[in-house]
């Protein structure tokens, strides 16, 4: 029991770090045609999420291997259930990974736009897909004896959809502060301008999300039962209050700071109030896979809890490393001066 709690909470972990690790790519990649106004800014856009996006892309592989090897039983009825949205999901960001790397190749401008296109739309739609796919699990799947009752039109209902305008709006705000401290001059203050602008938006779609969240799921009832819990979303109120204090006092890099820390709060209080559950079922809460009915045996686990002690740290030293190497703005200059650059 206590192997499979600490498979939950890593669970939860890797996913929380993966969406405020790729988050502001998603975010940067929605913004690439509306803030960049030049081949040379759109450059600059690119390489400042350049060196780290594919690695931020280890985190997600790291959550699914985590779900197939702790929750198997898990891993594949929802890989079967959810299997179109999760196919467009992977087709997404197989195409955002090709359209950063292709859009250089050649010079033609027909194809710079179509690979500025591509962009843009393979990263708006993981935000909305995986922010749909969440507010379905939070919300639970209509799941029985005899399997998955609904379709992929059906989990495009109003809450799952409210949660992907959530995630696209968070993402949003996330990337163009990224972009506010990885960028300088007009470039910089635009994107500051932009997360500014689109605060206020977020801001009521969180207020609807959390209230939806009380009627549409049972997200509540842990926190109802142990009140302590209800630190987990206070956080991600104050970041996001943050968000806003910080930006108005122009200090970018600590509201990117507090940006993160509400991706990761945000994500926390759906995982927390999920406990035990990992896809609740809406029809009977008997069919729900649970960290306990889905889980590898415990030697199995005991196996992986060695494992992700010993390499998971290793990750985390590396990637600090990574940002701390990548850590200065990125100019048109610098871009232009450099035959590596994208």
């Amino acid at each position: 029991m206590e192997l499979q709690i600490t498979w939950f909470v890593l669970w939860g972990v890797l996913w929380a770090v993966y969406f405020m690790l790729d988050g502001f790519v998603f975010g940067t990649g929605m913004l690439h045609n509306i803030l960049a106004r030049t081949d040379g800014e759109k450059r600059v856009l690119i390489n400042t999420i350049g060196p780290v996006w594919d690695g931020n892309e280890v985190w997600l592989i790291t959550a699914g291997g985590a779900t197939f090897a702790a929750f198997p039983t898990t891993y594949a009825l929802m890989f079967s259930y959810l299997y179109t949205a999760l196919l467009l999901l992977l087709f997404s960001l197989i195409v955002r990974g090709v359209s950063f790397e292709f859009r250089g190749k050649l010079e033609g401008e027909g194809w710079k736009k179509a690979w500025d296109v591509a962009i843009q739309v393979s990263n708006f739609l993981p935000a909305l897909l995986f922010g749909v796919a969440f507010g379905n699990i939070f919300k639970g799947l209509p799941m029985d004896a005899a399997g998955y009752q609904g379709s992929f039109i059906s989990l495009l209902n109003p809450y799952g959809l409210l949660t992907g305008v959530l995630f696209v709006l968070l993402f949003t705000v996330h990337g163009a502060l990224w972009l506010s401290v990885k960028t300088v001059g007009d470039l910089s203050a635009r994107a500051k301008g932009i997360a500014d602008k689109t605060w206020p938006a977020l801001l009521v779609v969180a207020v609807a999300f959390l209230a939806y969240t009380k009627f549409a799921t049972k997200l509540f009832d842990n926190y109802l039962a142990n009140p302590i819990l209800f630190v987990v979303p206070v956080i991600a109120v104050a970041a996001l209050a943050g968000i806003r204090v910080l930006s108005a006092k122009g200090a970018t890099l600590a509201a990117f700071a507090a940006s993160c820390v509400t991706v990761l709060s945000v994500v926390a209080t759906g995982v927390v109030g999920l406990f035990p559950n990992l896809i609740p079922s809406s029809i009977d809460p008997a069919y729900s896979l649970t960290i306990f009915n889905s889980s590898s045996s415990p030697y199995t686990l005991k196996i992986m809890t060695i494992v992700a002690f010993i390499f998971v740290p290793i990750v985390i030293i590396y990637k600090i490393w990574v940002y701390r190497v990548f850590r200065a703005p990125v100019t048109e200059e610098d871009v232009l001066g450099n035959k590596q650059a994208y």
